[in-house]
């Protein structure tokens, strides 16, 4: 009998992610764990003592669903000391992780048939998320080492049904951050073309370069076209609590809202309380930013140490060697593979974050997170040198 399906086709040709696939593999084996990213420390303990006084002393029922008011107030204050922005609580709502923004977004903004231009390498939600909503990904390829946003490569990419840009930056997997200059190449773009910016910051206060970050959304003119996401996973490493935000002005924060609450409606109000309480303590976020920088550097050393070449990194919790450059005439996705199952060390093959397969897709990229332990780099750095000395 034949059977017929109701899966949506967009879902039907859907794969399992590169983060979930290896991270599977990484528990069946046994290997330490570099691929996804999440830090394997203990939590700030001011934000566990926080979270468990909500629980205790705060209400648990639905708070509204664009989220504490004291959250979003704490959002705006956030941004105002460490980014100049002048944001107001009505122009930000409380998400379920900057995934779910992400998503209301898109769907706040891309009917069918409108085209999103997307840099590649992405976080890999993007472009399924831009179908499952009738667009049309666009991609728009940055090369490494440096991964530079070039005015000519959106002149090229933009058509008469462009309506959308999607910016992470900084950039996850490359750690590398937008300049000054390409920052003001894509605002001209998109106000030349009259189009929205989704701007994807998770990354904003993971910086190591000396530098504030600055967003899109400060840049002349681009104020009322920007959605700002962020995230008090990545803020604060704690990526399981799944609290994140959207904020925009005007026409643009009602639609997002008015799509969020058919989606999660809203998230933990415990974790609403706690992470409020956290981003006005800037002794959490400096400690975060320290501890995370040793564990850069420590990765760092032990990579290069290995005879493999790590390229530049500026943000983020990843850090990419260049297989090509270390000697190593392996593709990313076999090194991972075999590192995997041979050395015991999960690794995210960076060609996975390329969509649409283009043949221009660079394959000799591996990305680690470093969010880990002393002992759990130092291990993995063990393992990772004796297998690479057997190539």
């Amino acid at each position: 009998m034949k059977t017929i399906s109701r899966i949506h086709p967009v879902y039907a040709e859907m794969g399992t992610t590169v983060f979930e696939r290896m991270s599977a593999l990484a528990r069946e084996v046994g290997a330490i764990n570099l691929g996804q990213g999440f830090p394997d420390g203990p939590p700030p303990a001011a934000l566990l003592d926080a979270a468990s006084r909500a629980l205790h002393e705060r209400s648990n029922q639905y708070p509204p669903s664009a989220g504490l008011p004291e959250l979003r107030a704490a959002v705006c204050a956030h941004y105002a000391r460490t980014q100049g922005l002048d944001l107001a609580p009505a122009q930000v709502t409380v998400t379920s992780g900057a995934t779910e923004a992400i998503a209301a977004a898109v769907l706040a903004l891309v009917a069918p048939g409108d085209e999103v231009i997307l840099f590649q390498p992405a976080y890999d939600a993007y472009a399924p998320m831009v179908r499952r909503a009738g667009g049309v990904p666009v991609s728009v390829l940055l090369e490494p080492p440096h991964y530079r946003y070039e005015a000519a490569a959106l002149e090229a990419a933009v058509t008469p049904r462009t309506r959308v840009i999607m910016l992470n930056d900084p950039l996850n997997p490359a750690g590398t951050v937008a300049g000054e200059a390409e920052l003001a190449a894509i605002a001209a773009f998109c106000i030349a073309h009259d189009l929205v910016a989704i701007c994807d910051e998770v990354w904003e206060q993971v910086r190591f370069d000396g530098r504030t970050h600055r967003s899109l959304m400060a840049c002349e003119g681009m104020a009322g076209r920007v959605v700002k996401i962020g995230s008090a996973g990545k803020i604060f490493g704690l990526t399981g609590w799944k609290i994140g935000w959207m904020a925009a002005q005007g026409d643009l924060a009602v639609a997002l809202g008015r799509v969020h609450q058919f989606l999660t409606f809203t998230t933990a109000v415990p974790l609403q309380w706690a992470v409020a309480e956290g981003l006005g303590r800037g002794d959490i976020l400096d400690a975060l930013h320290a501890e995370w920088s040793a564990s850069r550097d420590r990765l760092k050393r032990g990579l290069e140490a290995a005879g493999l070449v790590v390229l530049p990194n500026a943000a983020t919790w990843f850090l990419c060697i260049d297989l090509a450059a270390s000697g190593i005439a392996l593709s990313d996705a076999e090194f991972s593979e075999r590192a995997l199952r041979e050395a015991g060390v999960a690794t995210v093959p960076v060609s996975a974050l390329y969509a649409g397969g283009s043949e221009r897709t660079p394959t000799h990229i591996v990305r680690l997170c470093y969010t880990k332990p002393d002992a759990v780099l130092d291990e993995a750095l063990t393992r990772i040198a004796a297998w690479v000395r057997s190539l």
